[in-house]
């Protein structure tokens, strides 16, 4: 006869070993592919890591870019292309129009690094960031800067001609020129300055309306919107003020001062528009003007050298950003 307390005792052993055996099991089943997992994983390396990035960068992938770039820098803050990996940090705000953030980056390596390829270039990156936004003499200042102090003539050369073309696009033909002409001998052929001179040389290059003379004109209802080749707007702003003038004539002819004058008051806002509206239909047509030779000039003869890494140039066109 077994005793009630022999059975509880066996009961209690095997409960224990029963215990036991799941939780070998379970440690078997969540911790062993743990550990097969971490064996089998592939090691973070600097090339590796800066070559995912650059996938990215590559495939116009710019945020990722910017967070596997900046993965690497964090982990390998002392490998030799931290430096090219901040460059392309900026580089990838730059292309996805965070211009402010480019300027940003780019400032920052050339405050850490001194006197480096990556540092000059890093000038004109932040030229074509204030070009995106609308800042023009902050594009100057940088690429004065570059022309400065820059060591290497071809960074300066290229310095030039990026200059010479932000002289285009704020109309300042002689400094445009007088940039392109400072290009060396040895990239003259390279950024096709002699076929650009020619093209700003050969004449008036842009045929242009004297603001002056539009109002002027206007004093005849339309004509100053005539001389500006808005045939339509001309004779609307014919007929519109003379059908006001006409009104308030017949207005005055017929006693009824009041509504006379009352049609007088508005002519005047309509005729005020009138010479204000050819005035600015002068500038429009200078600016369209502007834009369009400088679309035919950059088709012609426009380059970008760009320098990715230095080791590998590559010749591309560059399209003209219209502001």
């Amino acid at each position: 006869m077994i005793s009630g307390g022999g059975i509880n005792s066996e009961l209690n052993g095997w409960l224990a070993s029963f215990s036991g055996s799941i939780i070998v099991y379970l440690l078997l089943t969540f911790l062993l592919p743990l550990n097969c997992y971490a064996a089998s994983g592939v090691a973070l390396d600097p090339e590796g890591q800066f070559q995912f990035a650059e996938q990215y960068f590559q495939r116009g992938e710019y945020y990722r870019a910017i967070g596997e770039y900046e993965r690497f820098i964090y982990f390998f803050p002392h490998a030799h292309k931290v430096e090219l990996a901040r460059y392309r940090i900026g580089l990838s705000y730059l292309k996805a129009e965070q211009y402010e953030r480019a300027i940003q980056a780019f400032y920052a390596l050339i405050e850490e690094y001194h006197d480096t390829t990556y540092v000059f270039k890093s000038y004109l990156e932040i030229s074509k960031a204030y070009l995106g936004l609308n800042r023009y003499a902050m594009a100057l200042t940088a690429l004065n800067n570059l022309i400065t102090i820059v060591p290497d003539q071809e960074l300066r050369d290229e310095a030039l001609y990026h200059r010479a073309w932000v002289y285009l696009e704020m109309g300042l033909w002689k400094g445009a020129i007088e940039s392109f002409e400072k290009v060396s001998s040895q990239s003259r052929d390279e950024y096709k300055i002699k076929e650009t001179l020619a093209e700003l040389t050969g004449g008036v290059p842009i045929r242009t309306k004297n603001p002056t003379i539009a109002g002027l004109l206007a004093v005849v209802p339309g004509a100053g919107h005539l001389y500006c080749g808005r045939k339509r707007d001309a004779l609307i702003s014919f007929f519109l003020n003379g059908a006001m003038i006409y009104a308030a004539y017949e207005a005055f002819d017929n006693d009824l001062v009041g509504i006379g004058a009352i049609i007088t008051l508005f002519e005047l806002g309509f005729y005020g528009g009138n010479i204000y509206s050819a005035v600015s239909s002068a500038h429009k047509y200078n600016r369209d003007a502007k834009g369009r030779f400088l679309d035919e000039l950059s088709e012609k003869t426009r380059v970008d050298i760009s320098l990715g890494n230095p080791a590998e140039k590559s010749l591309l066109l560059l399209c003209r950003f219209s502001f």
